[in-house]
């Protein structure tokens, strides 16, 4: 599987789905997805029924994000929010999320505690705060091939023209993927791409319901965006799909008349590999090494 560095050199766009476990991570890669993104946002909603503002932490971050590096091999990106703290911090979490399998990692400039980019009354550190939090993640990764993605929030409190002017000092100190959240309209996301076009690979974000109007990854590749997100789509369907089924079996108190929308015990285990690794580790079983003794 190619890098995620060299992925955002070619000429397609990099469709990177939301998952928030490794069940997901699975069923992306065999879909057949290049890429992932793990959403800090989805972890709070399927992991602690919380919303996105600013519950989860990083070591709960870095435990889900070890779970699906062992289990997939697809570049992920990861949503460190605002890297948890001041530099320091960020220097720690760029560090512990590069062990635990990120190829990218996302770092934002709102305040501590963060929510949702699409959610109202976000607060913003200084610039220069900013600036120097993108140095020490660039200082703390191990490898050039981690990216760091220098997201800002600016659109929404202090307008779209400052958004811009934080972005460009965000890649002036050594973000490899720009993010600029949340534009209201096409013109918006275009004028982001003009403004950066040639210069930097840019992360557009596609929210169900949120600020940014839905295009599909075909419409953002032509305007000029490297990468696209759907961080919440897989939980929202989750969550869909879970209340039909809820109140079918809460009715019927059987799950007969959703048997057609499952997979059934021999479909699942299909779908995880069961066979093959049961045979793998029948290879290390007890009778294959007796010893006299």
């Amino acid at each position: 599987m190619p890098t995620l560095s060299r992925q955002l050199t070619a000429d397609d766009i990099v469709v990177a789905p939301g998952i928030y476990d490794a069940f997901g991570g699975v069923l992306a890669e065999q879909a057949g997805f290049s890429a992932a993104y793990l959403s800090g946002a989805s972890i709070a909603y399927t992991r602690f029924g919380r919303p996105d503002i600013g519950l989860v932490g990083m070591t709960e971050v870095a435990d889900t994000l070890s779970a699906i590096a062992e289990r997939v091999d697809i570049p992920l990106v990861v949503d460190a929010d605002t890297g948890f703290g001041n530099a320091l911090n960020v220097q720690r979490t760029v560090r512990l999320f590069e062990r635990s399998g990120a190829s990218g990692i996302q770092l934002e400039d709102q305040t501590l505690p963060k929510r949702c980019g699409h959610l109202a009354g976000k607060t913003l550190v200084s610039t220069g705060e900013m600036v120097g939090k993108i140095k020490a993640a660039t200082d703390a990764r191990h490898s050039a091939e981690t990216l760091i993605i220098a997201r800002t929030d600016a659109i929404a409190v202090e307008g779209f023209e400052v958004a811009l002017d934080r972005a460009d000092a965000y890649l002036e100190a050594g973000a490899d993927v720009l993010f600029v959240e949340a534009p209201r309209t096409p013109e918006e996301m275009k004028t982001v791409v003009d403004r950066f076009r040639g210069r930097v690979p840019l992360l557009a974000n596609m929210v169900e319901g949120g600020k940014t109007p839905l295009m599909s990854a075909e419409e953002l590749q032509d305007i000029g965006f490297s990468l696209v997100i759907f961080p919440g789509g897989l939980v929202r369907a989750v969550a869909h799909m879970a209340q039909e089924y809820f109140a079918s079996l809460r009715t019927s108190g059987t799950t007969t008349p959703y048997r057609n929308r499952m997979l059934d015990f021999d479909q699942l285990n299909g779908l995880l590999g069961t066979d093959k690794m049961l045979e793998h580790g029948a290879v290390y079983d007890a009778q294959n090494f007796e010893v006299d003794t």
